[in-house]
Protein backbone atom coordinates (compact mmCIF):
# COMPACT_ATOMS: atom_id res chain seq x y z
CA UNK A 1 0.00 0.00 0.00
CA UNK A 2 1.44 3.25 -0.88
CA UNK A 3 1.77 6.42 1.08
CA UNK A 4 -1.52 8.09 0.03
CA UNK A 5 -3.46 4.95 -0.33
CA UNK A 6 -2.09 4.56 3.49
CA UNK A 7 -3.27 7.84 4.29
CA UNK A 8 -6.61 8.08 2.64
CA UNK A 9 -6.91 4.76 4.39
CA UNK A 10 -6.62 6.35 8.05
CA UNK A 11 -8.36 9.19 7.27
CA UNK A 12 -11.49 7.44 6.45
CA UNK A 13 -11.29 4.38 9.23
CA UNK A 14 -14.96 3.95 10.02
CA UNK A 15 -13.64 3.43 13.95
CA UNK A 16 -13.88 6.46 16.31
CA UNK A 17 -9.75 7.28 18.10
CA UNK A 18 -10.09 6.50 21.33
CA UNK A 19 -9.73 11.05 21.73
CA UNK A 20 -12.92 11.27 19.56
CA UNK A 21 -15.18 13.53 21.60
CA UNK A 22 -19.18 12.95 21.57
CA UNK A 23 -20.91 15.42 19.09
CA UNK A 24 -22.30 18.26 19.99
CA UNK A 25 -25.74 19.73 18.61
CA UNK A 26 -25.58 23.25 17.51
CA UNK A 27 -27.27 25.32 19.40
CA UNK A 28 -28.65 27.20 16.30
CA UNK A 29 -29.90 23.38 15.03
CA UNK A 30 -32.90 22.85 13.90
CA UNK A 31 -35.56 21.76 16.75
CA UNK A 32 -36.46 18.12 17.36
CA UNK A 33 -39.15 17.49 14.37
CA UNK A 34 -38.56 20.45 12.61
CA UNK A 35 -38.35 19.32 8.75
CA UNK A 36 -35.00 20.13 7.54
CA UNK A 37 -36.08 21.13 4.08
CA UNK A 38 -33.70 20.44 0.66
CA UNK A 39 -30.71 21.23 0.82
CA UNK A 40 -30.38 21.91 -3.06
CA UNK A 41 -33.39 21.51 -5.00
CA UNK A 42 -30.99 20.18 -8.19
CA UNK A 43 -30.05 17.29 -5.40
CA UNK A 44 -30.62 13.87 -6.23
CA UNK A 45 -31.08 12.72 -2.40
CA UNK A 46 -33.51 15.54 -1.24
CA UNK A 47 -34.52 17.89 -3.75
CA UNK A 48 -37.64 18.54 -4.93
CA UNK A 49 -36.28 19.86 -8.64
CA UNK A 50 -35.36 16.00 -9.46
CA UNK A 51 -38.29 14.50 -10.98
CA UNK A 52 -36.61 10.67 -10.81
CA UNK A 53 -34.93 11.92 -7.13
CA UNK A 54 -35.50 10.18 -4.12
CA UNK A 55 -37.00 13.40 -2.60
CA UNK A 56 -36.65 12.35 0.86
CA UNK A 57 -37.87 14.05 4.12
CA UNK A 58 -35.58 14.07 7.09
CA UNK A 59 -36.72 15.78 10.33
CA UNK A 60 -34.55 16.85 13.13
CA UNK A 61 -34.60 14.32 15.91
CA UNK A 62 -32.86 14.02 19.65
CA UNK A 63 -29.30 15.53 20.37
CA UNK A 64 -27.55 14.48 16.89
CA UNK A 65 -29.43 12.26 15.30
CA UNK A 66 -32.53 12.22 12.27
CA UNK A 67 -35.60 10.24 11.07
CA UNK A 68 -36.30 10.41 7.07
CA UNK A 69 -38.49 9.13 4.95
CA UNK A 70 -38.31 7.92 1.12
CA UNK A 71 -40.44 6.27 -0.90
CA UNK A 72 -38.81 3.76 -3.42
CA UNK A 73 -40.78 4.51 -6.82
CA UNK A 74 -40.65 3.06 -10.49
CA UNK A 75 -38.05 5.14 -11.40
CA UNK A 76 -35.85 3.56 -8.33
CA UNK A 77 -35.83 -0.13 -9.45
CA UNK A 78 -32.69 -2.45 -9.90
CA UNK A 79 -34.15 -5.74 -10.09
CA UNK A 80 -37.90 -5.80 -11.18
CA UNK A 81 -40.06 -4.82 -8.53
CA UNK A 82 -37.04 -4.05 -6.00
CA UNK A 83 -35.17 -1.01 -4.58
CA UNK A 84 -31.51 -0.74 -6.61
CA UNK A 85 -28.99 -0.60 -4.03
CA UNK A 86 -27.36 2.30 -4.99
CA UNK A 87 -30.36 3.81 -4.75
CA UNK A 88 -30.43 2.54 -1.03
CA UNK A 89 -26.72 3.83 -0.27
CA UNK A 90 -28.25 7.25 -1.49
CA UNK A 91 -31.10 7.00 0.84
CA UNK A 92 -28.71 6.27 3.63
CA UNK A 93 -25.87 8.96 2.48
CA UNK A 94 -28.33 11.61 2.04
CA UNK A 95 -29.79 11.01 5.99
CA UNK A 96 -26.54 10.75 7.31
CA UNK A 97 -25.34 13.79 5.44
CA UNK A 98 -28.66 15.59 6.80
CA UNK A 99 -26.75 15.25 10.24
CA UNK A 100 -24.24 17.55 9.43
CA UNK A 101 -26.97 20.55 9.53
CA UNK A 102 -27.31 19.73 13.09
CA UNK A 103 -23.36 20.29 14.34
CA UNK A 104 -23.63 23.19 11.36
CA UNK A 105 -20.55 22.30 9.90
CA UNK A 106 -20.04 21.99 5.95
CA UNK A 107 -18.88 17.94 5.34
CA UNK A 108 -18.37 15.34 2.43
CA UNK A 109 -18.77 12.03 2.36
CA UNK A 110 -15.07 10.14 3.19
CA UNK A 111 -16.34 6.80 3.50
CA UNK A 112 -19.82 4.75 3.26
CA UNK A 113 -19.78 1.25 4.62
CA UNK A 114 -22.86 0.09 4.04
CA UNK A 115 -24.77 -3.67 4.36
CA UNK A 116 -28.29 -4.50 2.64
CA UNK A 117 -30.21 -7.28 4.59
CA UNK A 118 -33.37 -7.80 2.91
CA UNK A 119 -34.70 -6.51 -0.33
CA UNK A 120 -36.85 -3.17 -0.57
CA UNK A 121 -39.76 -3.72 -2.71
CA UNK A 122 -41.38 -1.02 -4.83
CA UNK A 123 -43.59 1.20 -3.32
CA UNK A 124 -41.97 0.72 0.33
CA UNK A 125 -41.64 3.67 2.54
CA UNK A 126 -37.95 3.23 3.87
CA UNK A 127 -37.69 4.61 7.13
CA UNK A 128 -34.29 6.04 8.20
CA UNK A 129 -32.59 6.89 11.50
CA UNK A 130 -29.01 8.63 11.60
CA UNK A 131 -26.55 9.40 14.26
CA UNK A 132 -23.58 10.86 14.59
CA UNK A 133 -21.45 8.73 17.27
CA UNK A 134 -18.30 10.74 17.37
CA UNK A 135 -16.14 13.48 16.24
CA UNK A 136 -12.33 13.73 15.33
CA UNK A 137 -10.77 17.46 14.92
CA UNK A 138 -12.84 17.06 11.14
CA UNK A 139 -13.70 13.74 11.03
CA UNK A 140 -17.46 12.83 12.23
CA UNK A 141 -18.32 9.64 12.29
CA UNK A 142 -22.03 8.98 11.94
CA UNK A 143 -24.55 5.22 11.75
CA UNK A 144 -27.79 5.01 9.86
CA UNK A 145 -30.57 1.97 9.69
CA UNK A 146 -33.50 1.69 7.41
CA UNK A 147 -36.38 0.11 8.33
CA UNK A 148 -39.60 -1.56 6.21
CA UNK A 149 -43.42 -1.80 7.18
CA UNK A 150 -42.78 1.33 9.35
CA UNK A 151 -40.28 2.93 11.97
CA UNK A 152 -40.17 -0.12 14.40
CA UNK A 153 -40.11 -2.80 11.20
CA UNK A 154 -37.63 -5.23 10.37
CA UNK A 155 -34.25 -3.75 8.87
CA UNK A 156 -33.49 -3.38 5.45
CA UNK A 157 -30.45 -1.47 5.29
CA UNK A 158 -27.89 -0.09 7.60
CA UNK A 159 -24.60 2.33 6.76
CA UNK A 160 -21.78 3.31 9.25
CA UNK A 161 -19.77 6.48 7.79
CA UNK A 162 -17.72 9.24 8.71
CA UNK A 163 -17.93 12.99 7.07
CA UNK A 164 -14.68 15.11 6.24
CA UNK A 165 -15.35 18.66 7.32
CA UNK A 166 -14.49 20.76 4.85
CA UNK A 167 -14.42 24.51 3.45
CA UNK A 168 -16.69 26.19 1.05
CA UNK A 169 -14.14 26.51 -1.33
CA UNK A 170 -13.90 22.98 -1.61
CA UNK A 171 -17.44 22.47 -3.92
CA UNK A 172 -16.11 26.28 -5.78
CA UNK A 173 -12.83 25.08 -6.54
CA UNK A 174 -14.57 21.69 -7.86
CA UNK A 175 -18.11 22.55 -8.91
CA UNK A 176 -19.19 23.81 -12.36
CA UNK A 177 -19.32 27.27 -12.07
CA UNK A 178 -23.01 28.10 -13.17
CA UNK A 179 -24.38 26.00 -10.39
CA UNK A 180 -22.34 26.91 -8.05
CA UNK A 181 -23.04 30.92 -8.77
CA UNK A 182 -26.93 30.14 -8.67
CA UNK A 183 -26.32 28.68 -5.34
CA UNK A 184 -23.87 31.56 -4.09
CA UNK A 185 -26.59 34.03 -5.39
CA UNK A 186 -29.64 32.66 -3.25
CA UNK A 187 -30.99 35.73 -1.10
CA UNK A 188 -31.58 33.21 1.57
CA UNK A 189 -28.11 32.56 4.11
CA UNK A 190 -29.28 29.54 5.37
CA UNK A 191 -30.47 27.94 1.85
CA UNK A 192 -26.83 29.14 0.69
CA UNK A 193 -25.04 27.35 3.02
CA UNK A 194 -27.07 24.32 3.07
CA UNK A 195 -26.25 23.69 -0.87
CA UNK A 196 -22.65 22.99 0.07
CA UNK A 197 -23.42 20.66 2.89
CA UNK A 198 -23.03 16.67 1.69
CA UNK A 199 -21.17 15.17 -0.96
CA UNK A 200 -18.09 15.30 -2.93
Amino acid sequence: MSGTDRTRAELTRLTPPKDAVAPVRHPDAPAPGELLGAHYDRCFGCGTGQPHGLHLEARAGEGVSVRAEFTVKEAHQGAPGLAHGGVLATALDETLGSLNWLLRVIAVTGRLETDFVRPVPLGTVLHLDARVTAVHRRKIYSSAVGRIGGPDGPVAVRAEAVFIEVKVDHFIDNGRAEEIQAAMADPDQAKRARAFEVNP
